[in-house]
């Protein structure tokens, strides 16, 4: 496996781990290798494209996630500035020599032209990536190559040449020009990338939401009117289809919670210890307390003591509803349970007198225990008023 901090590409290093032997040995025969018919650099290449980098660190962070492995690799060679040397050099052979040798003068060109263009793809696809290289390094790198090769593209246009070196200088030119448009056309093409992975990601998680929206939501729904609220099967599948609805469409939600967002987590986790089933609606503009987070906190813990209330005397079906109002936010708690009668609770018994009324009343706002409708069941009506100072 690769390393991460590398000369170049870390093929070297290892092979040398793999095979026990020492860097410097390997270094030298993939040299030897590459004088001898070029083989050490096709080996050096294949091997550079199919070894694995090793397994980054929980503390690295890639810049960009479609470049995972590229993002942690450091390098400690200049590469793309080298490259840029050899095409500065090979350029000033290619102006030496246009006038007397034009042979050589086309092969310094096409030089200048590799060099130029493998130090600009260097520069996009690995030093962009390399968190020893800044930007400034890369736009310098940039800004060198494609100067060199609009140069050397102008000088051999304007030197009397003959075809193909007139052929090289117009594609100099061009290259120069693609260099000063790589970087956007690159951006331009990593974000298409990304919205296109984006999009599919989208298509396949609607597909998936409406295949178990009509199958297991559906399947669940059923179970629990079949079972009743007080059951723990229903519980069990109610839990089930409040997860299955929280994961399909969880990128639906708003991302800053307020009071109704925070009643149906209280609700969720209530469901799981109590066999009843509570349901919460909200109404109204989110105004005022209803997405003031601390300011709401008095009336978020009463109504989360009446909903637990609710859960464990009463049972079943219980309905929570939230109306926000310019000036006030209320919240209903209503369930089909035997009913309360406070006058008739022991002194000893603080749940409701302390943890919903007693605390309403320290906020500044009121709570109010009644009968529900018709007389079945247990209504606590919390109001806290909207500060506007």
């Amino acid at each position: 496996m690769r390393p991460r901090h590398v000369v170049v590409g870390g093929v070297s290093e290892a092979l040398a781990v793999h095979l026990g032997w020492s860097t410097r040995v390997v270094r030298l025969v993939i040299i030897a290798l590459a004088v001898a018919g070029g083989g050490g650099v096709l080996l050096y290449l294949w091997l550079w494209a199919f070894v694995p980098l090793e397994e980054q660190g929980a503390d690295a962070v890639a810049p960009d996630p479609s470049m995972v492995d590229a993002a942690a690799v450091r390098r400690r060679a200049p590469v793309a500035a080298l490259l840029v040397a050899v095409a500065a050099v090979s350029a000033a052979i290619a102006f030496g020599s246009l006038a007397t040798a034009e042979g050589t003068a086309s092969l310094a060109l096409l030089g200048v032209t590799a060099a130029g263009g493998l130090a600009v793809a260097w520069s996009l696809y690995f030093d962009r990536h390399d968190p020893g290289r800044s930007p400034r390094y890369g736009t310098g790198i940039r800004i060198a190559a494609g100067a060199l090769l609009f140069v050397a593209g102008a000088v051999a246009l304007a030197s009397r040449p003959s075809a193909v070196n007139a052929v090289i200088g117009v594609g100099l030119v061009v290259l120069a020009v693609a260099v000063v448009v790589a970087p956007r056309v690159v951006t331009l093409w990593t974000e298409l990338m990304r919205e296109r992975s984006a999009r599919v990601r989208e298509e396949q998680r609607a597909e998936i939401a409406a295949h178990l929206h009509d199958s297991v939501l559906q399947t669940l729904a059923l179970i629990q009117n079949r079972a009743g609220a007080s059951s723990e099967v229903a519980r069990i599948a109610r839990a089930q289809e409040r997860e299955l609805r929280d994961w399909l469409f969880a990128a639906d939600e708003p991302v800053a919670a307020d009071l109704a967002t925070e009643l149906r987590r209280v609700a969720a986790s209530i469901e799981l210890d109590f066999a009843a089933r509570i349901d919460v609606v909200s109404a109204g503009v989110p105004d005022g307390l209803a997405s003031a987070g601390t300011a709401s906190a008095p009336l978020l813990a009463a109504a989360r003591e009446a909903m637990l209330n609710a859960a464990r005397h009463a049972g079943g079906d219980v309905s929570v509803y939230i109306e926000s109002l310019p000036a006030s936010t209320d919240v209903f708690v209503r369930d089909r349970g035997p009913g309360v009668d406070l006058r008739a609770l022991p002194a000893d018994r603080l749940g409701i007198r302390e943890s919903i009324v007693g605390r309403m009343m320290r906020a500044g706002g009121t709570a109010t225990v009644r009968p529900g409708a018709g007389g079945v069941g247990t209504e606590v009506h919390l109001r806290l008023e909207v500060d506007r100072d």
